[in-house]
């Protein structure tokens, strides 16, 4: 049968059992290894996309997939009634390898961040009273989709038919401690932001503006709260983005590539920060089980070795300069951003027939803010596989100037 054929039968089906959330590629991956995927037709992909940064260790990665199968064997969950062994083995991870000394595990980064909201707001009302309230956040920032989330997040087209959204967010321009200073007043609880804007379009800030927030953060009686659900577990060569920085935040959300494919989230936070949390505060069923916590502990002892974020750096760095010369090459592409493997490629025309382009050519990327194409491979990609991406890009860039 055509391969185009079995797709569209797979599509009619879904279009009578599932909900029209997505506006989904027409091919179906059924298996994979390392940075390579191969759909039901056994053609093979080479993945830019990594489930939007998420399997940081490429595909059936060998001791993802027996920390898997030993703890399936064992129990998979009990509850956060009683304590869970990897949990407590994680949480100790992430402590030894941050600034927090909290952890709240949950199942994505959309709850982690609805976890964050609910603890700063907790804590500045405890400390300072119900009228400090007011989040600041970003404008072009994502947080998630639920409705605390959704309510931070400063892109309207997410927000779209949702109303009315929270009350006590406020929002400035990312990279503007000018517009930040203008709105911002005594009801300020905390900031909000990405330390590299994903969704936004693969914005990074000056090297001073994560510092100047949390300066002012300092000075004003707020907390900062970093979201790292994209940007962290060694997406931009360190393990978390802020640590190229210089700043630490008092709160901070994970998810993504901390599972590898696996859903957990995870809220980390100072000791003071975290006291607001106290039992019944906040919950979540499956939070931290056991069988997402001993696979997410197997990833976080793989990514966090000195030698592997290092190696995501010299990659990253090769991968950029590639871009680089493609911005140099093609009067349609404007600029190469981005750290480490979370990368873009801003273009002066639409971004969809690119991708299109790359997927016939067997490249999964994708775009955001319709003209940015996004890059954010398994970490443990290769210069021998950036190469022919590479190359394809220069071949569709040249067909599009002819």
């Amino acid at each position: 049968m055509d391969p185009k054929t079995i797709e569209k039968s797979l599509a009619e089906r879904a279009s009578k059992v599932l909900m029209s959330t997505y506006a989904q590629t027409p091919i179906a991956l059924e298996r994979g290894e390392g940075c390579r995927v191969w759909d039901r037709e056994g053609k093979s992909y080479l993945d830019f996309l990594g489930g939007i940064a998420v399997t940081a260790l490429g595909h059936s990665h060998p001791a993802v997939t027996a920390a898997l199968r030993e703890q399936a064997g064992k129990i998979l969950h009990s509850s956060n009634l009683y304590y869970i062994e990897p949990q407590i083995a994680l949480a100790e991870q992430l402590v030894r390898h941050s600034f927090a000394d909290r952890v709240f595990f949950c199942n994505s980064g959309t709850e982690a961040n609805e976890a964050a909201i609910k603890l700063v707001r907790r804590y500045a009302t405890e400390r300072f009273g119900p009228e400090k309230r007011t989040i600041l956040c970003m404008e072009n920032s994502f947080h998630g989709r639920t409705m605390g989330s959704l309510s931070a997040t400063g892109q309207g087209k997410f927000q779209k038919g949702f109303e009315p959204l929270l009350p006590g967010f406020a929002f400035a321009p990312f990279n503007d401690l000018a517009a930040l200073d203008r709105i911002w007043d005594a009801t300020v609880a905390a900031v909000l932001l990405e330390p590299v804007q994903g969704e936004g379009g693969i914005c990074v800030p000056a090297p001073d503006y994560l510092r100047e927030v949390k300066k002012r953060c300092r000075e004003r009686q707020a907390l900062l709260v970093l979201d790292e659900v994209q940007t962290g577990m060694g997406r931009t060569g360190t393990l978390l983005a802020h640590e190229q920085f210089g700043v630490t935040p008092d709160v901070l959300t994970l998810a993504k590539a901390l599972g590898n494919g696996l859903p957990i989230g995870a809220l980390l936070a100072t000791a003071e920060a975290a006291g607001a949390f106290t039992p019944g505060a906040h919950a979540a069923t499956f939070g931290g089980n056991h069988l997402v916590t001993a696979v997410a502990g197997k990833v976080l002892e793989i990514i966090g070795a000195p030698e592997f974020l290092s190696r995501v750096k010299q990659v990253g760095a090769y991968f950029r300069q590639g871009l680089q010369t493609l911005v140099e090459a093609f009067p349609q592409v404007r600029e190469a951003r981005g750290l480490g493997l979370l990368l873009g490629l801003a273009l002066d025309v639409p971004g969809k027939p690119v991708v299109e382009a790359c997927l016939e050519r067997g490249f999964l990327i994708n775009c955001t803010q319709d003209t940015v194409l996004r890059f954010a491979p398994p970490l443990i990609i290769t210069e021998a596989e950036i190469d022919p991406l590479l190359l394809t890009l220069q071949d569709i860039f040249t067909e599009m100037s002819l």
